[in-house]
């Protein structure tokens, strides 16, 4: 399994670095670390790691290659150029190694559902985007809301609401302006993962809403 850790501030990194086949640094301060598990048996275990890595749950797992410009608006008109900052080609680590290294957020235990659904028969609306967004926690530059969260939030409620995964995708395209940017492969993942994660939390035996 290839998990992909993005965001990672320096003493993140630090802890990620013995375990990490290849980092990249993205921007000033940012780096993206990538890691091989010989044996995660759990298929949730990518989520396990990003979380206890202080990765960003919610990164596409696109990368971007070295060598190339990170055109992004806010680093205009000087745009940082990716970077390989560590290499150790072939290293593939453990499940064990990685529990042991503290890196692997423990299992959740599925709690109730994220969000109360609009009563049946009654016109279905959207899940407040707004309100996602001012909840948010800060980027890790700390100058505005984390995005990419509040995206990853809207469409679990929205899932957990009974809409299906393609609408959401769709849907979140109208609301966010970064899913706009990113186009149509990052709503599809960001509405895909949220509804993975709906599906761990809820209870076995609670069906979502028809929709």
């Amino acid at each position: 399994m290839l998990v992909q850790l993005d965001d990672l501030d320096a003493r993140d990194l630090a802890k990620v670095r013995p375990v990490a086949f290849l980092i990249l640094n993205t921007s000033p301060g940012n780096h993206q670390a990538w890691v091989a598990v010989g044996d995660p048996g759990d298929p949730d275990f990518a989520r396990r790691l990003k979380k206890g890595a202080g990765a960003d749950p919610t990164a596409s797992s696109a990368t971007r290659v070295a060598g190339s410009v990170n055109f992004k608006d806010k680093y205009a008109p000087n745009f940082p150029r990716v970077a390989i900052a560590h290499i150790s080609p072939g290293l593939i680590v453990s499940k064990t190694r990685l529990e042991e290294l503290g890196l692997v957020a423990a299992p959740e235990e599925p709690p109730a559902r994220v969000s109360r659904p609009p009563a049946r028969g009654r016109s279905r609306p959207r899940p407040d985007y707004e309100r996602c967004v001012r909840e948010a926690p800060r980027n890790h530059g700390d100058t505005a809301p984390d995005i990419s969260r509040a995206d990853f939030t809207w469409c679990m409620i929205a899932i957990d609401w009974g809409f299906p995964v393609g609408v959401v995708a769709e849907r979140l395209l109208e609301a966010s302006s970064k899913a706009r940017e990113q186009g149509d492969r990052y709503a599809s993942l960001t509405a895909g993962k949220a509804a993975a994660a709906v599906a761990r939390r809820r209870p076995p035996n609670d069906k979502p809403n028809p929709v």
